[in-house]
């Protein structure tokens, strides 16, 4: 991993386009992004933020770059998406690594997200041949009708720390064999794989002469990213993040009459039928709820227990909590690493309080870790509440490893439950009745744009087109038909007669 970091080193990466130009900032008063690991406290890198100045430079260059990308035929675009995709099997231990020590999740996990950018590279060569229209029978004789879809232009991209490249990509892969050019905006908290992947995609973008400018990355905080929002040029704006950043970005989009795409929180619950196979619902629960130390828009936050068994599933979930091994995420034998930064810990620690001041009850109280293991001060101890249905805290997504325990009667109680937030991304049942199961995935059942059977809220495949329903925005990324995102429709009618008839039978005679 030396090796490939001191790849990165070589100059302060400010922002830049695809082939490795890169524009530069000389304000000696810039205010650098410093990249702290929250494994160990250390400074990784210094990186320039993206300046107005920087921004407008970039989005002309990919301006520029649309119009020669778009002409370039789909199933050549998705070759280079291909070779990308060969270049993340290279690196895959050196950015899985780099992402677990940047981000901080389990070196498993890291490596699990460099394998989602290669499986979507895959979903994408395959899909660059499938960018499907239809033909329509038309009421005028001698004509024909069929539809077909375009690229959009430049696709802004913004990411959040969580998945600091699998959400990119997801973007990205699409948006390249749709014909469109991307400006990539990293969480200013995780910069250098972002950078990384920027310098893995360089070589083979100069080896197929793409057009400088289809790749662009800009770096910086919110402003950096209400740059994207508020600026005509930028066809789509692809956003992840919290429901408050998502609203101010629609808001702003939508005043432009631009196009967005969203994916923010999520208050993921999980139900337990009595007739349940435990032996696989326990270890699903627990990797929902503690899997990158709860920081996964998808994380298990709620387990709603039928009541005759919520006794038995408690006893359970206490024995293997207590199994669980906290520290560095680089060592394979560690479940749970820290979270992303101490302000991540104060939102920790006051989830904490409000579960308390409400009423709830800790089975497993949290803390902060402190010792020569866990000097970053970002490692935190999962905790289990016990809650009654209602309380504030548990309508709230606190992006940390804290479960909430809740009882039902009877499987609509459950299902009410379980709708019964803002949110509505990711939701599972435990069940072995069919009944139950067909009830939670009918129009009755979830409201959540992911729900599953007999598997937990997250890990889901790019397969299917990934994403939720209410305040958690609506978008819909990765496989199924989620690249029409990116593309625009047209209607084509072509009259191929020696007449002119009009439609709905109107008559225009001169």
């Amino acid at each position: 991993m030396q090796q490939f970091l001191q790849k990165l080193k070589t100059q302060p990466m400010m922002s830049g386009t695809s082939t490795g130009q890169a524009f530069w900032h000389t304000s000696a008063e810039a205010d650098l992004l410093d990249s702290h690991s929250p494994v160990d406290g250390q400074l990784m890198a210094r990186v320039y933020p993206t300046t107005r100045e920087d921004y407008d430079q970039v989005v002309e260059t990919a301006r520029a770059a649309f119009l020669k990308w778009r002409l370039v035929p789909a199933p050549r675009r998705g070759e280079i998406v291909r070779q990308m995709g060969e270049q993340f099997r290279q690196y895959k231990k050196e950015l899985g690594t780099l992402v677990s020590y940047e981000m901080g999740k389990s070196l498993q996990e890291g490596m699990g997200e460099v394998q989602e950018i290669i499986d979507i590279c895959d979903f994408a060569v395959g899909q660059s041949r499938q960018l499907y229209g239809l033909t329509m029978h038309s009421e005028r004789p001698d004509h024909r009708m069929y539809e077909q879809w375009h690229p959009l232009g430049v696709v802004g991209i913004i990411s959040a720390f969580n998945f600091p490249v699998a959400v990119w990509s997801w973007n990205a892969m699409l948006a390249w064999i749709c014909g469109n050019v991307c400006i990539w905006k990293p969480s200013e908290k995780t910069p250098l794989t972002a950078l990384a992947c920027q310098q893995i995609i360089k070589e083979v973008l100069e080896q197929n002469e793409v057009p400088e400018g289809v790749s662009c990355l800009i770096t910086g905080g919110r402003d950096v990213g209400a740059l994207l929002a508020e600026d005509p040029r930028i066809a789509l704006v692809s956003a992840t993040g919290s429901t408050r950043m998502g609203k101010a970005v629609a808001q702003t989009v939508a005043g432009r009459l631009g196009r967005y795409l969203l994916e923010l929180g999520g208050n993921n619950a999980m139900i337990i039928s009595q007739h349940a196979d435990l032996n696989v619902a326990i270890p699903a629960i627990v990797f929902g709820a503690v899997g990158t130390a709860g920081q996964r828009c998808t994380s298990t936050r709620r387990l709603i227990i039928q009541e005759s068994i919520y006794e038995d599933v408690k006893q359970r979930l206490v024995k293997a909590y207590g199994q669980l091994r906290i520290g560095n995420p680089l060592d394979e034998k560690n479940h749970v690493g820290p979270l992303i930064d101490r302000a991540a810990v104060a939102g920790y620690q006051a989830a904490l309080f409000q579960i308390k001041e409400q009423g709830g009850r800790l089975l497993i109280d949290g803390e902060i870790l402190e010792g020569p293991d866990f000097e970053s001060g970002c490692y935190v101890r999962p905790a289990i509440a016990e809650m009654p249905a209602q309380t504030e805290v548990v309508q709230h997504e606190t992006f940390a490893p804290i479960l909430y325990l809740l009882k039902y009667g009877t499987l609509d109680e459950a299902i009410a439950l379980q709708n019964g937030v803002p949110q509505g991304l990711s939701s599972s049942i435990f069940t072995l009745n069919l009944r139950e199961a067909e009830r939670f995935l009918s129009a009755a059942g979830s409201d959540c744009g992911i729900a599953n059977v007999n598997i937990g809220t997250s890990g889901a495949e790019i397969g299917g087109a990934f994403g939720g329903e209410k305040e958690t925005g609506g978008g819909r990324e990765s496989g199924s038909d989620a690249w029409k995102a990116y593309m625009r429709r047209q209607t084509n009618t072509i009259n191929y007669g020696t007449t002119l008839p009009l439609a709905q039978g109107i008559k225009f005679e001169l």
